[in-house]
């Protein structure tokens, strides 16, 4: 478990390298869905999503014992956030992609200076082929979200919404490996316990929604969502035990969903998100007309442009 005090000091740590990304709203939006609906808006965030969070405090601190070298796995934005922050201290960065990553996250990658090995499509591939490359040595693995470090981090973006915002009902928040949602949910829960902290998850990539009502981690192997940073095998072992005293629901939406929860906040907000940024706008739009207070949280937007008119399909 990770605590309130290591969520604050990453505050601290981080604050020179992460943005406090706006939290905006749409009186349509609002009105269609019978609740008052709030975006926690991290596409925003620099390197386009809320990884940089985690990756800046573990690198940060890490980089203290002299490290030569830093190796991350991800789909794209965590190896994202590894490269830029490892390049801002002058260290050098290998980042290990799925075969089909994105060429957006690709790109981003290879301009912030990290070095790209691709890997299968699944996430327990690419992370056992980062420990390889990261054994021995001045070497270290930079993990994309058991790890303690990366969720405190993570965890500041709660900090930022229940400073941002009064009266908050419930918390959505995309559940890929969990980094996100235990960093968040301890920041939000230990503040304010009052406040209801949802997961949302592909119906494709549930391996949290399982693991969740079973009361224990279960393995689903690979999913092809269009979430693709939500395509993870099984959740963490750390984070799954702060979900489990954290989290008061898990629910599932449909591709078709997430489809159209980009389209809406693309239409009537102008803003442009990743199909991962979207399933946590995808649940709350699903929430039943109560007058709630409510904030989605859009975690990421970055998005091939090609893929854009599918997406919009």
């Amino acid at each position: 478990m990770i605590q309130l005090r290591q969520i604050y000091e990453a505050q601290e740590r981080i604050r020179h390298i992460v943005k406090t990304t706006p939290i905006l709203s749409s009186d349509t939006i609002s009105a269609e869905t019978g609740n008052y609906i709030f975006f926690k808006c991290e596409h925003l965030q620099k390197t386009g999503a809320f990884k940089i969070r985690g990756a800046s405090n573990k690198v940060i601190v890490e980089a203290q014992d002299n490290i030569k070298h830093v190796v991350a796995a991800s789909s794209g934005n965590h190896g994202q956030a590894v490269a830029y922050i490892a390049g801002r201290l002058g260290i050098p960065a290998t980042i290990v992609v799925p075969e089909d990553a994105a060429a957006c996250k690709r790109d981003a990658i290879r301009a912030y200076k990290g070095r790209i090995e691709n890997c299968g499509t699944t996430s327990e591939e690419r992370i056992e082929r980062a420990k390889q490359i990261s054994g021995g040595g001045q070497s270290l693995f930079i993990p994309p979200y058991d790890d303690p470090f990366i969720m405190a981090g993570q965890g500041t973006a709660g900090l930022e919404i229940i400073k941002q915002l009064d009266e908050i009902d419930e918390v959505y928040i995309p559940v890929g490996g969990g980094g996100l949602i235990s960093g968040v949910a301890t920041a939000i829960k230990e503040s304010q316990p009052g406040i209801r902290i949802i997961g949302v998850e592909p119906a494709m990539a549930n391996d949290t929604y399982l693991s969740f009502q079973q009361g224990k981690r279960v393995n689903i192997g690979g999913s092809q969502t269009i979430a693709d940073g939500l395509r993870t095998s099984i959740p963490g072992e750390l984070t799954f035990s702060v979900v489990q005293k954290y989290v008061d629901d898990i629910v599932l939406v449909e591709e078709e969903d997430i489809k159209s929860a980009i389209r809406i906040v693309l239409t009537r907000m102008k803003q442009l998100i990743e199909p991962s940024g979207a399933v946590s706008v995808a649940g709350a739009l699903k929430r039943k007309p109560e007058g709630k207070r409510i904030v989605a949280f859009i975690s990421g937007g970055n998005v091939d442009v090609e893929r854009i008119p599918d997406l919009l399909e």
